[in-house]
């Protein structure tokens, strides 16, 4: 009988560790990356421009983004499967092969979302930023993740690249900037731009992989309005269009910027891979560039002297 107890006793865990597992998988982890580094960038161009840096306001701000980040995948998940997106063989199979319910995956969406709450919650008690500008900003970020699978569902309507270019490029920036400086200002944006094309290049190459599937469903990306060769395009300019912008720098601002420049050589095994119609993992692997290049960027930024940096001397 003890031996029996044992037995069931050891399968729950293992069932417990199994569905903990699927609710950590579902979140999609990997992606992350494209939260993380455009929160560093505007914690390091707050200290850059304003001299100021809190090191429990960076954390809040971590939670915060990556907390409706979660949200988002999870909104996206259900609303993929729910409109028959979602196949056997899609990279996300949480709900297509049954290894969470519906009813799981929008319940654990709804805490991420209550955690990201709590985080500005965090955030209004202390950080130096108006409470109506952080709330503005954080529910601005909300409603997209929301938004882009959610409600009007803008990835079904060729509207998703532009809210993704948006929330992880510029909103994000200045949400983490104004957090840590209790400013708002546009000198963000324009630092905000190469990490933005490079978080786009992550969703471009997941709908170009995508392409013929999501087509079956009767849902429109832009990789379908475009087609393979135009796709194929838009990804290098997207791919290689934030190492332009750090060539300027190392020649007219600083040598510092040197160092996410030289990340150009991750990306070309990326490139060939979508030319040779190697798509499988392309995502997370722009993803590891994504994490690469923003933190260069950020020691390049904090490194450049201040007098030399754009907009902000």
């Amino acid at each position: 009988m003890a031996m029996n107890g044992q037995h069931k006793f050891g399968q729950l865990d293992m069932n417990s560790a199994k569905k903990c597992h699927n609710y950590f998988v579902a979140a999609r982890p990997w992606s992350f990356t494209a939260s993380l580094t455009p929160v560093a960038l505007g914690t390091t161009l707050a200290y850059k421009v304003h001299g100021v840096f809190s090191v429990p306001v960076l954390l809040l701000v971590c939670l915060t983004a990556i907390a409706v980040h979660a949200a988002g995948n999870l909104v996206n998940t259900y609303y993929d499967y729910k409109r028959g997106v979602d196949t056997k063989k899609s990279d996300d199979r949480t709900l297509v092969e049954g290894r969470l319910s519906d009813q799981n995956v929008a319940t654990l969406g709804g805490l991420f979302y209550g955690l990201g709450c709590v985080g500005l919650f965090g955030l209004c008690l202390i950080s130096p930023a108006k409470e109506n500008h952080l709330a503005l900003i954080y529910f601005c970020g909300l409603s997209s993740s929301f938004l882009y699978t959610g409600g009007l569902g803008l990835k079904y309507i060729a509207l998703g690249d532009i809210i993704i270019f948006l929330t992880f490029g510029p909103l994000t920036v200045l949400f983490s900037f104004l957090a840590q400086s209790g400013s708002l200002s546009l000198v963000t944006i324009p630092y905000a731009i190469p990490l933005a094309l490079n978080i786009e290049c992550v969703l471009h190459a997941n709908n170009c992989r995508d392409r013929i599937a999501d087509k079956q469903a009767g849902i429109v990306t832009l990789a379908i309005i475009l087609g393979p060769m135009f796709s194929y395009l838009l990804f290098c300019v997207l791919l290689f269009g934030p190492f332009v912008a750090f060539g300027y720098c190392v020649i007219h601002v600083s040598p510092a910027f040197f160092l996410p420049f030289v990340t150009i050589f991750m990306a070309f095994p990326i490139e060939r891979s979508f030319r040779a119609g190697e798509m499988k993992l392309l995502p997370q692997r722009i993803a590891v560039l994504n994490l690469v290049l923003g933190l260069m960027f950020v020691v390049a930024i904090c490194a450049a002297p201040k007098s030399g940096l754009p907009f902000i001397s």
